[in-house]
Formats: C-alpha cells, structure tokens, sequence
C-alpha cells in the first residue's frame, strides 16, 4: 500500500509516523513544498523576542530521521493538482514536474496568511509571521539599529505575542485593531479587557475600532495611513489571521467550508474516498457543537494527525471532538479559555446563562497573591457547562485545563462549585475560584 501526506508539519508528520508503526510494510512518502519539516509556527513570536536563539528549535526533526523509519519526506516538492478518480497527484520540483500515483492519500497542507486588502503592502519591511523564513526575516530586519517603531496589525494571539516580543526588544510598539476589543475571536469582552491596561502599562499605543488603509513609502516603509490618521513607522507585521492552504483542490469536489477549509468526519475522512485530512487546511469536529468547525490549533493538528495516521494504515478510530482550549501570555498576565464563548453560544441558538466573578488566586499571606477573574457559559436549564474563561497574573492557564476535563465529562455549575481542587495556601483558597463561580451561578 503507498500513502502519500502532503505537507510536512504537525498533522502530517504525526500520521507519517503513526502510520508506519501500525503497517511497517506501506510505502510512505511526504512531499512538502518548503525546505523545512515538523515546524512549529507557535515558536516563532518568542524566537523574534529572542526567548531562544536556534531557530532550529521549532523544527523537531530533520527528512533524515524520518528516512531511518522507513519514511520518505521530499523537501520542496509542491503538490499542484490532484486527480481523485484516478488517484494521481502532480508534483512540482525545482522547474520539473512528476505525476505519481497513491492509494491512501492525506491533504495536511496547513495554512496561509490572511492579507488585508491594504494597499503597499509589498513594500520592504512590511512582513508577516506563519514561516521559518518569516522569522528569520524579521529579526534581522530588529537588529537594525534604525528600526525603532513597529506596528503590529491584528491582535488575536499572534499579534499580541508579537507584541510583547517588540517590547522585549526594545522598540515602541503601535497595536492596530479593527474590532472593539484586543483578540476578540478568542475571549469575551469581560476578559480581554484586562489586556489592554498591561499593555499599555508597558508603552504600546492601542488602536482599537481602527482599520490600516495604506502602507506608505518609495520602497520601503515609512508611515502607515489608517482611517483615522497617519503613523510613521519603520517595520510593520500583519498578524491577520489565517485561512487554509487548500487552494489546488478547488477542482476535485472534495468538500469544503466557505473559507477553503477542508470538511472531514470524527475519522479525517473528507467526502472522497481514499483522503483523508487534517491540521490547520481541514474541519475538526467540535465536541460541544456535534459539528465540523474550523479551529487551526497546534494541539488539534497534532491529535488529528495521530489519528488519521493510525485510521490511513488500517484503523477505524474516531475523534471525540475539541473543545478549542487555548491560552496566550500577554507580559505579566495569562490568559485562557475552553468550550463556548458567550458569541459562539449565540450563534449555535443555545439559551444559555453567564457568570462573571473576581477573586485571588491564593490566601492573602502568602506572598504573590493577584487578581483573578473567570467567565462561565453554562446551558440555562440544567446548568451544564458550555465553556469558561479565565484571565490573571497567576494560575489562570492550569485552572482552565480543569474547566476542559469537567465540560468534557458534562459537568454543571453545581458540580464545578462542589468540585474537590487541590488546597495549599502558596496555590489557592480553601473555596477556589472555580468552585465560586460554579456556585454563584444561577
């Protein structure tokens, strides 16, 4: 049996691997279009922000390890077209084209930059960051002494991780957003308003409800034009979110969602017999939701890929489902959320409640102790809970982990307030925050 993945990163390097354990003997070969595998793309805010210096770091294995397991990866061999009836792909390698044949396929060809319609954009020192190149362009481009402003547009978890990278760096940082509120994808308004006054706290100028318009400059940039004012600025990083990269299937009829996402079941398999997908380019079932969703995080890319590497070689496993648990740092602060947002509920037509509270997050004579605050999303008529946020300078990530295992098991707001967590003073209160929450709610 030959499978061949397409795309050499997180979904499609954990099936390659998962593959060839459950059959030793299929023929398994990867094409990816770039020169670099297993890449992290998480990795690269704190690379720029110099948390490490081996850009390395973020790609965990090389085409060479790959191939002592019996796996052939083929580096900057770009897929551009497929033939599902007769189960052909071509293949494009340094100016020359193959076509080669497979019998199980998986799409994992992950994501692009989403680019504003802004005009100058292609000037220099305009970048954006989904690449090891990215990266690497961008911090060279630091390291020149005359580049002091930079302007970050966008402020979902990229851009405010860029954010605090620049600040590390030492530049003034200008944040633009056209939403009313910093990351509001991810986090209701209760929560991200925390953001804004810590980065402030640290000199970054906060646009919000302000749209870039043009990037200004002979060829490079100078300033940018907004619809309020103009800014001068030497580096610009669109952080403006992603869409997949499925473009070269749009012929095959394989399913897909409005933004190009590819639809698979709880088991990776799209509408075309014999492919298979996952990671940032496909759906991934929402366990809440009982429906393909698209969430392109590491975490499901990761899990989906093991899954479709075991289901590709022989297996017939399903997915449960996400619940899109995510979390970001933002200076001293952390931040954190699971299930249903407040936004997500409503347009799934739930008649759900809301509770937001603030407490501490351990005794007040321990040294340390900070604000915390959590939002609960709960169903209205049996209190089960939808999803939870939670934002603090300290413990807010690890207790939302708590709030993913209690959702997952269809726990209610009476059962998280009677909830047995782990009690010390240096941790906690004897009543935790979570537990007060479950018991506020009404």
């Amino acid at each position: 049996m030959k499978i061949i993945i397409i795309g050499g990163e997180a979904a499609g390097m954990s099936a390659a691997a998962k593959a060839k354990r459950i059959n030793p003997t299929a023929e398994i070969v990867v094409y990816e279009a770039s020169n670099v595998i297993s890449f992290g793309a998480c990795g690269l805010p704190y690379y720029i922000g110099d948390e490490f210096s081996d850009a390395n770091f973020m790609a965990e294995f090389t085409p060479a390890q790959f191939a002592e397991k019996g796996i052939q990866v083929l580096t900057q061999h770009r897929v551009v077209d497929l033939d599902p009836q007769q189960q052909q792909l071509t293949v494009e390698h340094q100016g020359e084209t193959l076509v080669t044949h497979y019998d199980r396929l998986m799409i994992a060809t992950g994501a692009k930059e989403i680019l504003p319609p802004i005009a100058g954009l292609e000037k220099q020192g305009v970048y954006s960051l989904r690449r090891m190149q990215d990266g690497l362009d961008i911090k060279t481009a630091l390291a020149d002494p005359l580049c002091q402003h930079v302007t970050i547009i966008g402020s979902g978890f990229i851009g405010l991780e860029v954010a605090e990278a620049m600040i590390h760096q030492g530049k003034t940082v200008r944040l633009i957003e056209r939403a009313a509120c910093l990351i509001p994808d991810a986090f209701d308004t209760e929560i991200s308003q925390h953001i804004q006054p810590e980065l402030e706290h640290a000199g970054v100028q906060i646009h919000l409800k302000e749209s870039v318009c043009e990037i200004i400059g002979d060829d490079r940039v100078t300033s940018i034009k907004t619809d309020k004012d103009i800014y001068a600025t030497d580096l610009v990083i669109c952080c403006t979110g992603v869409k997949p990269n499925t473009d070269f299937i749009a012929a095959t009829g394989i399913e897909r969602l409005a933004n190009g996402a590819i639809i698979i079941d709880q088991q990776g398999k799209t509408s075309i017999d014999n492919i298979w997908a996952a990671g940032d380019c496909a759906t991934i079932w929402h366990a809440q939701l009982q429906q393909p969703v698209y969430i392109p995080l590491a975490t499901g890319a990761n899990k989906m890929g093991r899954l479709v590497g075991e289901n590709i070689a022989g297996k017939n496993l399903r997915y449960d489902g996400t619940l899109g648990t995510s979390c970001v740092k933002i200076l001293g602060l952390e931040a954190a959320r699971t299930g249903l947002s407040e936004r997500e509920a409503q347009q799934a037509n739930i008649d759900y409640s809301t509770v937001y509270i603030s407490d501490k997050c351990h005794t007040n004579y321990c040294e340390g102790q900070s604000p915390l605050y959590i939002k609960l999303i709960y169903r209205s008529d049996n209190k089960q809970l939808l999803g939870g946020q939670m934002i603090g300078n300290k413990g807010a990530v690890h207790r939302v982990d708590a709030l993913a295992v209690a959702i997952s098991l269809g726990a209610t707001t009476e059962q998280l307030g009677m909830m047995d967590f782990a009690y010390a003073p240096p941790f906690a209160r004897t009543w935790d925050i979570m537990n007060v929450a479950g018991n506020v709610a009404k």
